[in-house]
């Protein structure tokens, strides 16, 4: 999948910011980080996003997810290749993962953000 793709899509989502720190793109909501992608030129290379417990406990059983390295255990997930799912499936867990980091800012923070 292209990285423009991914990046239109979660930058499309209430005040998402984004960063270029460590060679890769950083996506973040209320200043927390929600979707880690490296690429290589205009391909997306891997997709770290947050997940539940029980969601990231299905997820690494599939072939292309594994835990994210340097990431909070059993929290966070990387899809080594983003073409290995459907685009509505990704743009899901995109999805998901920014609800997560959302539903745990600051109140007045999330309502905020909910309202936008």
């Amino acid at each position: 999948m292209r990285i423009t793709r991914i990046s239109t899509f979660a930058l499309a989502l209430p005040q998402t910011t984004l960063i270029a720190p460590w060679g890769c793109q950083v996506f973040k909501v209320g200043g927390k980080v929600f979707i880690i992608l490296s690429h290589d030129g205009d391909l997306a290379g891997g997709i770290s996003l947050q997940s539940t417990p029980e969601e990231f406990d299905a997820l690494v059983q599939r072939d292309g997810f594994i835990q994210a390295p340097y990431c909070a255990k059993r929290l966070w997930f990387r899809l080594e290749d983003p073409t290995l799912v459907p685009g509505p499936e990704l743009q899901f867990l995109i999805r998901r993962s920014y609800d997560l980091v959302v539903a745990k800012l600051p109140k007045q923070v999330e309502a905020a953000i909910r309202s936008a």
